[in-house]
């Protein structure tokens, strides 16, 4: 028999029949008219080919065929029901789920650490795995979930069949160590210009600053390049050399090593740092769940989410 033509509420029919041996009480615990149960007890019969359930005295009892069909018809009705239908559920205190999460190195010093703060104290179980990629390399993680979420500046991911939402914006600053000796408290253009200086370029991924110089001409001594930015904490620290950064590194660097941080004497525009997810995951609990823990890291600068 093919399934397509086999309604499977007749399941749910058959069950009943077995559970209360009689037509009425069955249809009652259902909620189907007596004509309605009789109607399905006739088209059972059909398709089986067999009278499953005969009249005996006041109940009507199985047949053997109905008798051996009891058991997988419960079973296959308690999957449906148990698994199938089972409304989605994630609670954070005790799940033990593990969070795929694509980031540039900048997330995973500034913005990482502020979700661990959270997860210990709403989902200590929960563990985070954290991937750094090319950005053209992005997409396809997020489609075939290599990837849960992607946080980032990622241009190239506003494409169809993801979501995107704005966490903050990230404005460009110039950081020195604090006893550079020729730049103080203010940094003009024409120290800038005459500064040494380092740059970040990081493998598949374009750096926003320096965009922005080679379109408008500006050319600066670049003494070191490195591919990594949380390599400039101790270059800046220790050297005479100055670097322009996206201010959420600068103010990790600032913590932990010897770097004032300078407004740069140029307009550089800013960078909107994202969230994105695939539409597969739109509305999956966890997922959710996820991606409000990280609004909820920059509560004032979040945006609606939407198609990207």
């Amino acid at each position: 028999m093919d399934l397509r033509g086999f309604d499977l509420n007749l399941l749910i029919v058959f069950s009943a029949l077995a559970q209360h041996r009689s037509v009425t009480r069955a249809g009652e615990s259902i909620g189907l008219s007596q004509p309605a149960m009789s109607a399905a007890l006739a088209r059972l019969r059909l398709l089986l080919g067999d009278p499953l359930f005969v009249k005996t005295g006041a109940e009507m009892r199985p047949t053997p065929r109905a008798a051996q069909l009891v058991a997988p018809v419960r079973q296959a009705l308690e999957i449906v029901q148990g698994e199938v239908l089972l409304t989605q559920a994630f609670d954070p205190a005790t799940s033990t789920r593990t969070f795929c999460i694509l980031t540039p190195d900048i997330g995973e010093s500034n913005n990482i650490p502020r979700l661990l703060s959270l997860l210990a104290a709403e989902a200590p179980g929960v563990n985070i795995r954290v991937l750094s990629m090319p950005r053209h390399a992005a997409y396809e993680a997020l489609e075939t979930g290599a990837v849960d979420l992607a946080v980032g500046y990622f241009p190239d991911l506003q494409r169809e069949g993801l979501f995107v939402q704005r966490l903050f914006r990230n404005d460009h600053v110039c950081m020195v160590r604090r006893d550079h000796p020729v730049i103080g408290e203010r940094l003009s253009l024409k120290q800038f210009m005459a500064a040494d200086h380092a740059t970040v370029r990081p493998e598949g991924r374009e750096h926003v600053f320096e965009q922005y110089l080679q379109a408008r001409g500006i050319h600066r001594r670049v003494r070191l390049e490195v591919a990594h930015f949380m390599s400039l904490l101790p270059i800046i620290s220790t050297s005479d050399l100055i670097a322009t950064v996206p201010r959420d590194l600068a103010d990790v660097c600032v913590r932990y090593g010897h770097i004032r941080v300078l407004p740069t004497p140029l307009k550089v525009p800013a960078i909107e740092i994202h969230q994105f997810w695939h539409r597969r995951v739109h509305k999956d609990i966890a997922h959710q769940w996820l991606r409000g823990a990280f609004r909820r890291l920059f509560p004032a600068h979040s945006g609606e989410s939407t198609p990207a």
